[in-house]
C-alpha cells in the first residue's frame, strides 16, 4: 500500500492553479488532469462508481459492510491550488529529522524558511518536512487533503475486516476562487454529514468561517497631455488611491486577527486613463459584514460625487458563516473532537480566517465542518507540510469512520 506521502508527491506534480478571470468550470482545464487521475486510482482500488462529471467534480462510494443503518459519511477536498503563486513544475524538498534550523529554498538563492520569521517551525523538530524550492507554492492546500482521503479509501479496500458504514468521497475544482461547489450536486453525493479535509496545522477543527464578498471596481479616468492637464485630467490611479484611503487602514488583513474582519486589496492595475481594483471583504459577524459592504458602497459613491460617475462597483457575496448550519448538528463536532483525541491529537476548535467548500455545502443542506490537513503557510513559496501531520489526519479520518459506524 502506498503511503500518504507517496500520493501527495504524485498529486502536487499536477498543475492545477485555478483562474479567477475564467468563465468556465472548472476555471482551468488542467485541473481535470488530476481529477482524471483520481478517478483512475479510485477504480483501481475498487470504487466502482468513481466518476468525473462535466463540471469537474469527482465522486465515489465505498459501500457499507455492516448490517445496520448508520449515517452516510462524506469526505471532501479540492484539487485546485491558489492563483496567488505558481503551481507549475513544483519541486518539493524533503527534510527528514528536521533540526530546527533555517531551511534554504534552493530554487531561489538566498531565500529560506527562517525560524525568526516562522517560529512555528520549531514545533516540528524531529519531523520530516516537505517544503517548496522557492519557485512555486507546494500545493498542500489542498492536495494534502486529497492524499489523506485517498489513503483511507485504499486502506478500507485492503482491509475488508474493518467495519464501516457507507462512505462518500468528493473532490472539487476551483475552491480557491470561491466557486468550488457552484455545481456540486448534494443529492447525488448522498451523504448525511461530511468533513472537508482542508485545514492547516494538526488539531485544527473549524465550524465557523468568514462571511465573504468580492468587490471589483473599474475606474474610468480622463487622460490629457500633462502639460495642458489642469482642470481637465482625471488620473484613474489617483482616484483609486483616494478610494483606498476612504477605507479603514486598521481593517486590513495585516492588522487583524481572530474574529476581526478586513478589507483586502488583492490587485490594483491601471493607467491614467483607466484602472481596476479587486477586493475581498470578510467578517465572521453577519451584521459587521453587511456594514463593511455598505462602507465600500459609500466610498464609491463619495468618489463619484466628486468626479462624476466614473467608478463602477460590482459587489458579490461569495459564502456565509457555516456556524448557524452546523450548530444544530453538534454531534459531528463532538465526534471530530473524539476522533482527534483517539489519535493523540489535541483539538483546536477555532474560527477559519477564510472559507472552505464546507461553508457553502452547509447552506446547501450538507453540514460540513473542516478538519486539519497538516499544511502551513498556504498560497505562497513558504508553504510546507510535515509528513507526520498528514499521517495524523489519516488516523483521524479512520477514527471518524469508526465512530460513525457505531463501533
Amino acid at each position: 500500500m502506498e503511503t500518504v506521502t507517496d500520493k501527495f508527491l504524485r498529486y502536487i506534480s499536477f498543475e492545477t492553479t485555478s483562474c479567477e478571470d475564467s468563465t468556465t468550470h472548472p476555471s482551468n482545464p488542467l485541473e481535470l488532469e488530476l481529477s482524471k487521475q483520481l478517478v483512475k486510482e479510485m477504480k483501481a482500488i475498487g470504487i466502482a462508481d468513481a466518476s468525473l462529471d462535466e463540471n469537474g467534480y469527482v465522486m465515489g462510494t465505498i459501500p457499507s459492510n455492516i448490517d445496520r443503518d448508520v449515517p452516510v459519511l462524506g469526505f471532501i477536498a479540492h484539487v485546485d491550488t491558489s492563483p496567488d503563486a505558481s503551481g507549475k513544475d513544483v519541486k518539493p524538498q524533503i527534510i527528514p529529522d528536521y533540526d530546527g534550523s533555517d531551511i534554504p529554498l534552493r530554487g531561489v538563492p538566498g531565500l529560506a524558511l527562517k525560524v525568526s520569521e516562522f517560529p512555528e517551525l520549531l514545533d516540528y523538530k524531529g519531523k520530516t518536512l516537505i517544503t517548496t524550492d522557492g519557485t512555486t507554492l507546494l500545493g498542500a492546500d489542498d492536495k494534502a487533503g486529497v492524499a489523506e482521503i485517498m489513503t483511507v479509501a485504499e486502506y478500507l479496500y485492503l482491509h475488508p475486516e474493518v467495519k464501516h458504514g457507507t462512505i462518500k468521497i468528493g473532490f472539487t475544482p476551483d475552491e480557491e476562487i470561491g466557486c468550488g461547489v457552484d455545481f456540486f450536486d448534494v443529492k447525488k453525493f448522498g451523504a448525511d454529514y461530511a468533513y472537508t479535509m482542508d485545514g492547516g496545522a494538526v488539531g485544527e477543527l473549524e465550524y465557523e468561517n468568514f462571511n465573504a464578498a468580492s468587490a471589483k471596481i473599474h475606474i474610468q479616468g480622463r487622460n490629457i497631455h500633462p502639460g495642458y492637464a489642469k482642470g481637465k485630467m482625471i488620473n484613474a490611479m489617483h482616484v483609486g488611491m483616494e478610494l483606498v484611503q476612504l477605507l479603514p487602514a486598521s481593517q486590513r488583513p495585516e492588522y487583524t486577527d481572530h474574529y476581526e474582519g478586513f478589507f483586502h486589496l488583492t490587485s490594483f492595475n491601471g493607467t491614467v486613463e483607466e484602472a481596476s481594483m479587486s477586493w475581498i471583504i470578510r467578517d465572521h459577524d453577519r451584521a459587521l459584514f453587511e456594514q463593511k459592504k455598505a462602507l465600500m458602497e459609500a466610498a464609491v459613491s463619495y468618489v463619484n460625487n466628486i468626479y462624476g460617475e466614473i467608478v463602477k462597483l460590482e459587489l458579490r457575496d461569495q459564502y456565509y458563516n457555516m456556524r448557524e448550519m452546523v450548530e444544530p448538528h453538534m454531534h459531528i463536532i463532538d465526534k471530530a473532537v473524539k476522533a482527534m483525541e483517539m489519535a493523540g491529537v489535541v483539538p483546536k476548535v477555532q474560527p477559519i480566517r477564510g472559507g472552505t467548500d464546507g461553508a457553502r455545502l452547509s447552506f446547501m443542506g450538507l453540514p460540513c465542518p473542516n478538519i486539519f490537513a497538516g499544511g502551513l503557510n498556504f498560497h505562497g513559496k513558504m508553504e510546507f507540510v510535515p509528513v507526520e501531520s498528514m499521517e495524523k489526519a489519516v488516523e483521524v479520518v479512520k477514527n471518524l469512520i469508526f465512530l460513525f459506524s457505531g463501533q
